[in-house]
C-alpha cells in the first residue's frame, strides 16, 4: 500500500510540492484548497502527466478534508503570500486562522500524521499547529532551514564558481532576516569557507541569504518563491517516508537545547519515519550565540502577539 501525503494549499508552492512528490513516486497525493475546482483541476493535470513522466501515483484534489483521511504526512502551504514591502510579521494574524483551521481538519482525519509547515511567518505558524494539534514535538516540523541553507549554498557556489554539491553548510534560527548562517562551519570539498573568501565577501553572501526571499518577491512583484521552497519541503517528506534519517536544518520545538525552551527555531535534526528523531546541538561561539538569541527573540515576540490576540 502506497504512502499518502496531503498538501494543503494548491497554489504555486503546494502544486509544485505535489508535482515533485509524484515525480519521485513517494506517495499518493491529495491537494486541498478552498478554491472550488482549482485543486481538482491541478490534481487531474498532474495525474495526466504520469504516463509521460513515468510515475504511477494517484493525485487528486478536494475542497474538504475527508479524502485526506489516514495521510502519513500533511504539508500545510496555505496562506497569504508576502507582498513587496510586507514583513513576515505582517502575515501573522492573516495566516493564523488559515493554519489553525487547516491543522484542526488535518488532525481530525489523520490523527497519526506528521505535520510539515511551510506557511509564513514559519516559526510562529509551527507553534500554532502544535498548540492546535497537541502533537508531540517530533511530529510538527517547519520547513525553513533546508530552504535557507539551499540559498546560502547557491550564493557560495556562485561566488566561488564551484558545484553546489561540493558545499556543506548550515543555517540556524528563525526563518527571516534574523536567520543565522554559519560561515565558520561552511566547507567546500572539506575546505573551510573562511580560507577561500575574505570576510567582506562572506558578509555579503550572508546578507543576501537573509534577504533571499525578499529578493525574489521584489522580482516577481505579485508573489513569492515556490520552486526552491517546494524542493526543500519534498526533501523533508522523502527523508521521512523513506526513513533516510537525513540530518537537515528544520524548525522544531526546542526544550532546553541552545538555551531555548518552547520555541520553534531552526536547528539541525535527524528526520526519519518518526519525524524528528534527534536534535543536534552545535557548539556556537559568542557571536553566533548572540545572533541565535536575537533570532529566537524575534520568534518569541510573534508568539507573544499571538497569545495576546488569541488568548492561546
Amino acid at each position: 500500500m502506497r504512502k499518502k501525503v496531503t498538501v494543503v494549499g494548491a497554489g504555486n508552492v503546494g502544486a509544485n510540492c505535489a508535482l515533485r512528490i509524484a515525480n519521485k513516486e513517494l506517495a499518493d497525493v491529495v491537494l486541498v484548497d478552498i478554491m472550488e475546482g482549482v485543486p481538482q483541476g491541478k490534481g487531474l493535470d498532474l495525474l495526466e502527466s504520469g504516463p509521460v513522466e513515468g510515475y504511477d501515483v494517484m493525485v487528486t484534489g478536494a475542497n474538504d478534508y475527508e479524502p485526506t483521511a489516514n495521510s502519513d504526512i500533511v504539508v500545510i502551504t496555505a496562506g497569504f503570500p508576502r507582498k513587496p514591502g510586507m514583513s513576515r510579521d505582517d502575515l501573522l494574524m492573516a495566516n493564523y486562522e488559515i493554519v489553525k483551521n487547516a491543522t484542526e481538519q488535518a488532525v481530525k482525519y489523520s490523527p497519526n500524521a506528521i505535520l510539515i509547515l511551510v506557511t509564513n511567518p514559519l516559526d510562529a505558524m509551527c507553534w500554532v499547529a502544535q498548540q492546535v494539534s497537541q502533537f508531540s514535538k517530533n511530529r510538527v516540523i517547519g520547513m525553513a532551514g533546508v530552504l535557507d541553507t539551499a540559498r546560502y549554498r547557491t550564493f557560495v557556489a556562485l561566488e566561488l564558481g564551484v558545484s553546489v554539491e561540493s558545499i556543506s553548510a548550515l543555517v540556524l534560527g528563525g526563518h527571516g532576516d534574523t536567520m543565522v548562517p554559519l560561515p565558520r562551519l561552511t566547507t567546500i570539498g572539506g575546505i573551510p569557507l573562511p580560507e577561500l573568501l575574505p570576510q567582506d565577501r562572506i558578509d555579503a553572501i550572508v546578507d543576501r541569504t537573509r534577504n533571499g526571499g525578499a529578493e525574489i518577491v521584489k522580482y516577481l512583484k505579485t508573489g513569492s518563491a515556490y520552486y526552491a521552497p517546494s524542493a526543500a519541503t519534498v526533501e523533508m517528506v522523502e527523508s521521512i517516508l523513506k526513513d533516510k534519517k537525513k540530518v537537515l536544518p528544520c524548525a522544531v520545538c526546542l526544550e532546553g537545547e541552545y538555551g531555548l525552551d518552547g520555541l520553534f527555531v531552526g536547528v539541525p535534526v535527524k528526520l526519519g519515519v518518526n519525524g524528528v528523531e534527534k536534535v543536534y546541538t552545535v557548539e556556537l561561539n559568542d557571536e553566533e550565540k548572540a545572533q541565535l538569541e536575537k533570532s529566537a527573540a524575534a520568534v518569541r515576540e510573534l508568539i507573544e502577539v499571538l497569545k495576546q490576540k488569541t488568548g492561546a
